[in-house]
């Protein structure tokens, strides 16, 4: 069983602006609760207890999230990527291995297939891989170890798209150098090298990038996570919401057609809106 996770939440979220001048990436709202919580809980289903989260843009906003889980936040003054990232982590961690989750994606993967065959195979990672959706990026050999990544290595094309979730050893981030910018992708090219990179297939589920603002409608329209209009978001008579997710304590204000659209919390509608993300 893996007891830990860290969700990555670091990032500055440029394809999601404007929504990310008001909130770090993950903490944006999926139906009615932040991402990266969307994640957590995905986590917590297959025996996470601990949690690491870095923090970088508006990190102040991460002062009330995710009470009463044991959260550690790790801020970075200064952007370490996907390698110093987690190698920032690696005191914070206990022995054993971490679920590892991007904080800008929603998924019902089968996360416990994932862990059961990191666990099995002995290696130091296994990356989750869908092969339906996504940039395939990823070349998966026949022994289910990745041979090549970004067709860096061998010139391979892609067969797989990376989730953004893996499971890893503590010991992997004695590949990653202390106190470096640098991207997690050396140290997978270095495990490739060595025959040692593994991955599974979970195609099963839904898997969603959020990353950028029409991506984030999408996923509005095609989920059914939560009643769309929040129990304390008030809505003026004669108002009609089609296909449309309004926020906890947003104001619809009397007559307001309100159509494949997503009111953020706390927001005023006072006209008309349709295929937008309203947020003030």
């Amino acid at each position: 069983m893996i007891t830990q996770a860290f969700i990555l939440g670091a990032g500055l979220g440029t394809r999601l602006r404007p929504l990310t001048h008001h909130l770090p990436k993950p903490l944006v709202p999926l139906f009615h609760k932040p991402l990266a919580l969307w994640a957590i809980e995905t986590c917590e289903a297959v025996g996470c207890r601990r949690f690491a989260i870095n923090t970088h843009h508006l990190a102040e906003k991460w002062v009330h999230f995710g009470a009463p889980r044991e959260i550690r936040y790790f801020h970075e003054p200064v952007l370490l990527d996907t390698g110093g990232g987690l190698k920032q982590i690696e005191t914070w961690l206990e022995d054993g291995s971490v679920l590892v989750h991007n904080g800008d994606i929603f998924s019902t993967l089968g996360l416990q297939k994932l862990i059961e065959a990191h666990e099995a195979s002995g290696d130091e990672v296994t990356l989750a891989l869908r092969s339906k959706e996504g940039e395939k990026r990823v070349s998966l050999g026949q022994n289910g170890r990745v041979i090549d990544l970004r067709s860096e290595l061998l010139g391979l094309p892609g067969t797989h798209a990376f989730s953004g979730i893996y499971c890893a050893k503590k010991t992997f981030l004695q590949r990653i150098p202390p106190e470096e910018i640098v991207s997690i992708i050396p140290a997978f090219q270095e495990l490739i090298r060595q025959n040692q990179l593994g991955a599974i297939v979970l195609d099963e589920g839904v898997w969603m990038d959020l990353g950028d603002t029409e991506s984030y409608l999408a996923a509005h329209q095609s989920l059914f996570l939560q009643d769309p209009i929040h129990p304390m978001a008030l809505v003026g008579h004669g108002s009609m919401i089609t296909n449309s997710i309004i926020g906890k304590s947003a104001q619809i204000y009397p007559g307001i057609k309100v159509e494949n659209s997503v009111i953020w919390p706390g927001a005023q509608v006072t006209h008309d809106v349709s295929g937008q993300i309203v947020i003030e």
